[in-house]
């Protein structure tokens, strides 16, 4: 894949980064029921949305972080709530690429961990975590791995 770039999510790149075709069975996990329950408690002043674009300018990926140093649960404070990739961009680095500017973002605002909610499953996204360092340090209580990747 050519070279990659993070941009902020605008109203140029928003249809682009819903419209993102994901593999079947992938769209099961978009949304941890964990997350669906902490949503409300979110502080938007943290939300980090980033589109993935490769060296055409073509969205190929989305990322939305949120960082909340207040947020009442520890896996809450520097999180990655949501990571797409184009389905033909998938196993390119893609992902990877805007974990890593994540990482990136919350080591600059100081925190010294990254966390990540993720349902089991045979599409699920455990193995792509796994892949890019996070480890499984428990369970949500909705029975969701959650995940933790040290910066």
């Amino acid at each position: 894949m050519a070279e990659l770039r993070l941009e902020e999510l605008t109203a140029q790149t928003i249809v682009a980064a819903r419209n993102l075709a994901l593999k079947p069975g992938q769209e099961a996990f978009i949304e941890p029921e964990t997350y669906v329950h902490a949503e409300q408690d979110l502080d938007p002043a943290g939300s980090w949305p980033r589109v993935v674009l490769d060296g055409d300018d073509v969205v190929v990926g989305y990322v939305m972080g949120t960082f909340d140093p207040d947020a009442t649960e520890d896996y809450l404070k520097a999180a990655l709530w949501r990571v797409h990739v184009e389905a033909d961009a998938q196993g390119s680095g893609v992902g990877r690429f805007a974990v890593k500017a994540l990482a990136e973002e919350a080591r600059r605002r100081g925190f010294s961990q990254i966390t990540v909610v993720w349902a089991s499953g045979e599409d699920g996204p455990e193995e792509f975590f796994k892949a890019v360092g996070f480890e499984v340090v428990g369970e949500t209580p909705y029975g969701e791995n959650l995940g933790a990747l040290a910066l």
